[in-house]
């Protein structure tokens, strides 16, 4: 007997709300009110709710009919492949959904007539275990086997579904396959051209396809408008399989990891060569305009208080005094542009010097829309968060490999992120370069284009996947360079990029670059999930 096929299963808007209460009912019923430092409650994951609300809706011995699933709206998300597959239960679900329906003469090769199908057996689950005391009898009175709640430790694949081409195809972007180079997304859009729906679609599907597995891909994400922090946005959050604790909002309290590198185990060159890249960057960050006494002075500052702390990890009120002291003795009182800058550093409070936080174990949300986007604050919270991701990266060992596919970690979202691209970000780029030994992936998002080509660094060259959005202007330079089009070719590329509505996205077609033939690039109109 041919097996139903739970592949590419659409969503209803019915189901959505639904889950949404059993979510909090549930995690209300297992979680305690409050917990030691350090401990939280459990986070019950969607990709868990939907299977539970599956396997509770075919349970239910009761008539079925094909004109009740007429009612239900399409949304225009998918239910993720994870559902399904997890624990080996394809057999399962297919004999269980014959059981109940096949005397209706159901085609399960219609994926329309079959998304109903799933969608209202979920919705029928959700209504059971909400409906008085059910939930109640289903966790005191179902039988738990505990070698079946972890999955055998595969590495999931993960092919992240952002909508479809405009032949209907679904459109993925693979993302661990061992055939990827890299796995870098970049974002070009401008305001109004859907960069935020794409953004939390990408990370929805990153969560959903490795969340339950023994390989979840956490995330850090920056954001500068405070959408994703903002509490009428806190489905969002679901859709992350998180909650609010995974926001700090640094006006509020200190990020809890230490920016500065460690050097007990290290050379005075490392330590030379490090005071010279976080003086350009400290420059950079604040614009500043100074003379090259000032500049060495600086360097020499991060030199000595690396000395003074025995080349344990320092922080801005050590280069402060450092820097003090190298002044001219009549001159100390005085406060010049770098010491302004330091100081602001070290008002505000930004880190916890004594913490130490492991950022790719964990999700983090840092809320920045209390601080200029372009401001010297803003870009010392993203610079420095940026390099203690890094201290961390360099001290991880090489990713799992599988036969198929290989183990993503962490995930790095900048929004906004030409703020970050308009200097040599020293530590941004040795993210790219280790990322891909080491399982880290970073989706950059930016109003135009050019941000993305400077004269240090060309993140169209080094990155998997360049998605175009709607542009205020357009870089015929950029456009000739990336999708290796001229004349005619140029032209009907460049008419598309300007003709692109809200949720259109256009990608390099990489085979069809790699071979000279065919049209050399993909238009995508991407799935509405906020």
């Amino acid at each position: 007997m041919e097996v139903v096929k739970l592949l590419n299963i659409r969503d209803v808007e019915e189901l959505s709300p639904l889950i949404s209460q059993l979510k909090h009912k549930l995690e209300e019923r297992i979680n305690l009110e409050e917990y030691l430092d350090g401990l939280s409650g459990v986070n019950v994951t969607k990709n868990l709710l939907q299977r539970l609300t599956l396997m509770v809706g075919l349970c239910q011995e009761i008539e079925r009919s094909t004109t009740d699933l007429e009612t239900l709206k399409f949304s225009n998300s998918h239910i993720h492949d994870t559902v399904f597959l997890r624990n080996d239960f394809p057999n399962l679900w297919s004999s269980l959904l014959k059981i109940r329906w096949n005397s209706l003469g159901v085609d399960w090769n219609d994926n329309t007539i079959k998304s109903r199908i799933v969608c209202s057996e979920m919705i029928r689950g959700c209504e059971f275990l909400l409906d008085l005391n059910n939930l109640e009898y289903w966790l005191n009175n179902s039988p738990a086997n505990i070698n079946t709640l972890n999955s055998k430790g595969e590495i999931p694949l993960v092919n992240l579904q952002i909508g479809n081409f405009e032949d209907n195809i679904a459109a993925y972007l693979d993302i661990n396959s061992l055939s990827i180079p890299n796995t870098q997304i970049i974002i070009s859009g401008s305001t109004g051209s859907g960069k935020t729906n794409l953004l939390v679609l990408l990370i929805n599907q990153i969560r959903e396809a490795t969340v339950e597995s023994n390989y979840p891909i956490n995330f850090l994400l920056f954001d500068y408008k405070g959408e994703f922090s903002n509490e009428e946005n806190n489905l969002w959050l679901e859709k992350f399989e998180v909650d609010r604790k995974v926001i700090i909002d640094p006006m509020l309290e200190p990020l809890p990891f230490s920016p500065f590198k460690d050097f007990t185990e290290g050379s005075q060159k490392e330590i030379d060569l490090y005071a010279t890249e976080l003086t350009s960057a400290l420059l950079a960050i604040d614009k500043t305009s100074i003379s090259a006494i000032m500049s060495n002075r600086l360097s020499q500052a991060v030199i000595n208080s690396y000395k003074s702390n025995v080349q344990a990890p320092i922080d801005f009120k050590m280069i402060y005094d450092n820097y003090t002291e190298l002044q001219e003795p009549n001159k100390q009182e005085e406060m010049d542009s770098i010491k302004s800058l330091l100081s602001q550093l070290m008002r505000q409070e930004l880190f916890s010097f004594d913490k130490n936080k492991n950022i790719v174990n964990n999700n983090f949300i840092i809320k920045l829309d209390a601080f200029p986007k372009d401001g010297a604050i803003a870009k010392a919270i993203v610079y420095f968060t940026i390099s203690a991701l890094n201290n961390q990266y360099e001290k991880l060992s090489s990713q799992t490999k599988s036969d198929t596919c290989v183990e993503i970690r962490h995930f790095t979202v900048i929004d906004e992120a030409h703020y970050m691209l308009e200097f040599d970000n020293r530590p941004l780029r040795n993210l790219i370069a280790v990322g891909r030994n080491k399982g880290l992936s970073i989706i950059f998002a930016t109003q135009s284009m050019d941000s993305y080509k400077t004269k240090d660094f060309d993140f169209y060259q080094n990155a998997q996947y360049p998605l175009i959005m709607k542009q205020q202007s357009i870089s015929d330079k950029i456009i000739k360079d990336f999708f290796g089009v001229n004349g005619n070719e140029f032209q009907e590329l460049k008419s598309e990029i300007s003709n692109l509505g809200k949720g259109e996205v256009i990608m390099k077609n990489n085979t069809a670059y790699t071979l000279g033939m065919g049209k050399k690039y993909k238009k995508i109109l991407v799935s509405h999930i906020i």
